[in-house]
């Protein structure tokens, strides 16, 4: 089984689906091989923070505070029903770019530790509430998984697949991927797209039609 999916580290939805998403599958003893593209939310945030997630949700969405706050509060309290206890109202909003640059080389290098990667970037922005832009920060996440430190954080402080995440970005554009999260699921010859955070249970049902072969490229769109 191949999983490909389009997320941000600054979106709480992202961190939600791929869960359950993960979850799904380990709870089937399916084996999976994973490959997240970039497609960031706020491409214009620096590496330092600017606005708090309730003030870029009003300026992006063009609602009030208070709405703003609801949908957060909403979301958090769908996490934590997951076991994910997420804090986005304290997230020190900052470009996600490094941190796609560090899962890109990753993917390349040390394909085995992706996703164990990418979910301690999502810990560290929504619970730990850390500066993802911050290379320092990257690098110690990496480090806790094993890599290594001197290189990683060499690569971080080059120029490197700066161009290669852009790529990918405008081939989401290409293919007319507006929101995240998206999946891509591919079993054998089956294909199966799934926009959105979609429940585990209904991805769980979703995955067992493909390996019965009763869905066929079929899609949640």
């Amino acid at each position: 089984m191949n999983v490909t999916f389009w997320s941000d580290f600054n979106c709480p939805n992202s961190y939600i689906g791929l869960n359950r998403l993960k979850e799904a599958i380990e709870e089937l003893n399916l084996e999976a091989d994973w490959e997240m593209k970039p497609f960031e939310l706020h491409p214009t945030l620096f590496d330092t923070p600017s606005n708090s997630m309730t003030t870029e949700y009003i300026i992006k969405y063009g609602i009030g505070p208070d709405e703003a706050q609801e949908i957060i509060a909403e979301t958090e309290k769908i996490a934590e029903s997951e076991g994910l206890n997420i804090n986005c109202k304290d997230v020190k909003l900052t470009s996600s770019k490094n941190a796609h640059r560090l899962v890109r080389y990753v993917q390349n290098k040390h394909p085995e530790k992706s996703l164990e990667l990418i979910f301690k970037i999502y810990e560290a922005n929504f619970i730990e509430n850390k500066i993802i832009a911050d290379i320092d920060v990257l690098v110690k996440i990496a480090a806790g998984i094993d890599l290594d430190e001197i290189k990683i954080r060499k690569m971080l402080e080059s120029e490197s697949y700066k161009f290669e995440v852009q790529l990918e970005e405008e081939e989401a554009i290409v293919m007319g991927i507006e929101t995240i999260p998206l999946y891509i699921i591919t079993v054998n010859a089956d294909q199966l797209t799934v926009p959105g955070a979609f429940g585990k249970q209904d991805l769980k049902t979703a995955l067992n039609d493909m390996i019965s072969g009763e869905m066929e490229s079929k899609t949640f769109l």
